[in-house]
């Protein structure tokens, strides 16, 4: 119940909004994992429509087809913790927004996809679009979610290493010859 309560500053200040979201694909990791295929995160600094834009920043920065708009969007919640504690980050942010939006004409989100793209190419040197990507590379390529999308199994070591769980369980590969592989110790 913590979790869904308001503050009241927070509640009259007016800032922060909700990004929120339904799985797509009713089937696949990131849907497995999914208590419902509805999802939602708070945003304590950017506002509903600023995450929304972000989160479609990042999915055209990063585009997998298949990848549910969840695991997109823990990388707008990492920026928004980050900017709820530096001023700087959240100014930059709500200012790069803003100039997608200007060079878009109104409203980027609206933008076709080759608009978009000749947009983020055109902000590519600046410190906003810096920030994003390189928070966004981190973050979407390390979290739990991503790892369940790509088929990956995380960490080795916890699970007790890859020697007996994986090492050789390659498949799709034909055996070697006998001789491709040097004399074992004996």
């Amino acid at each position: 119940m913590g979790d869904l309560a308001f503050d009241r500053r927070r509640f009259l200040r007016g800032a922060g909004g909700l990004l929120m979201g339904t799985l797509l694909f009713t089937s696949g990791p990131v849907a497995l994992l999914a208590p419902s295929r509805s999802w939602a995160l708070e945003l304590n600094t950017l506002s509903s429509e600023e995450g929304a834009r972000l989160l479609a920043m990042i999915r055209r920065l990063y585009p997998h087809d298949r990848m549910e708009d969840a695991v997109y969007a823990l990388t707008v919640k990492d920026l928004d913790s980050k900017a709820s504690t530096d001023p700087g980050l959240a100014d930059l942010l709500h200012q790069g927004l803003a100039e997608l939006d200007r060079r878009a004409g109104g409203n980027w989100l609206e933008a076709g996809e080759a608009e978009q793209q000749a947009i983020l190419e055109a902000l590519q040197d600046g410190p906003f679009f810096t920030q994003v990507r390189s928070t966004a590379i981190t973050s979407l390529y390390s979290n739990e979610l991503a790892y369940h999308h790509f088929g990956y199994e995380g960490a080795s070591f916890p699970k007790g290493g890859y020697l007996h769980r994986g090492f050789n369980d390659l498949t799709w590969l034909p055996n070697p010859p006998a001789d491709a592989s040097p004399v074992p110790f004996a």
